[in-house]
């Protein structure tokens, strides 16, 4: 396995992998690595001939106020558990690399980019859309691999490269990939390790309260109802601030009253200085 660290061994080393006219699959990551990136790894590699993973804390995509200067940075220890995966290359490149002195250039996609997380962090898909479009140029990858768990970023993501034409000869397919839970029912992330002992069993009664409400909703429960008991049990148990608890349509987005088939409960809350999110489907 490789790491390149400049555009220009990036594109010599893509070069020698495709010499001989194989698949690369892209997997675009933050790094601190958890069994949720290398599962996505691991489909990826399933389906491509060679495998490179991105590590990009990319300041474009973070608030005011965010953690960006927080935000775990373990190369050594992601490569290590890369190596182990079998993947080809690492995209490991400075932020000077990306944006270079005098770049002036913003990627901003609209519908599936408001509401939910977009109206609690604003400007943030708009840093998902560039970085990502910059990684499709900079890779030229026949795949991508995403989770689930950042549904709307998934769906960014696609109406992005669905607008700008990426998907051929660029992309052929971007895949997404189900959210992977701890043994409590905790979806993976990087920001999970923010947590205390205290708060971290807390935050496991996010997806049970989530799943309770799929219940009463299935039951014949009205939506809103059953959103506010989530709420309260989010609030009794710990949290101490709900972003938003919506159903919406899967693929638009748009807020919904009642499963139309293809609608997801999305949530967001906070404990501490910890933002957690997930997302089930109704049906």
């Amino acid at each position: 396995m490789q790491i390149a660290r400049t555009l220009e061994m990036l594109r010599k080393r893509l070069d020698d992998l495709r010499a001989k006219g194989e698949t690369i699959a892209l997997v675009p990551t933050m790094g601190a690595l958890h069994e949720g990136h290398l599962t996505l790894v691991r489909r990826a590699a399933a389906q491509a001939d060679h495998v490179v993973v991105s590590i990009f804390v990319n300041p474009r995509q973070f608030g005011a106020g965010e953690d960006l200067d927080a935000y775990p940075r373990q190369l050594e220890q992601d490569s290590r558990l890369l190596e182990r995966e079998g993947v080809a290359l690492v995209w490991a490149p400075s932020p000077d690399v990306i944006y270079p002195a005098g770049y002036a250039t913003n990627i901003s996609v609209g519908g599936v980019s408001e509401g939910l997380c977009g109206a609690d962090r604003p400007g943030h898909f708009d840093g998902v859309a560039t970085i990502v479009c910059k990684l499709f140029n900079q890779v030229m990858p026949d795949m991508a691999f995403f989770g689930e768990k950042d549904w709307q970023q998934l769906a960014v993501i696609r109406r992005m490269a669905r607008d700008l034409d990426l998907t051929r000869p660029h992309v052929e397919a971007i895949h997404g990939v189900p959210i992977v839970r701890e043994t409590d029912g905790l979806a993976m992330s990087s920001r999970n390790a923010y947590l205390s002992p205290e708060q971290r069993e807390q935050a496991a009664v996010l997806p049970r309260a989530m799943k309770a409400a799929l219940v009463e909703m299935a039951g014949g429960e009205a939506a809103e109802p059953a959103l506010e008991s989530l709420r309260d049990k989010l609030l009794a148990s710990g949290f101490d601030r709900i972003d938003y608890v919506d159903v919406r349509d899967g693929d638009s987005l748009a807020l919904l009253e009642a499963d139309n088939g293809n609608a997801r409960l999305f949530a967001a809350a906070r404990i501490g200085g910890t933002r957690l999110i997930d997302n089930m489907p109704l049906s």
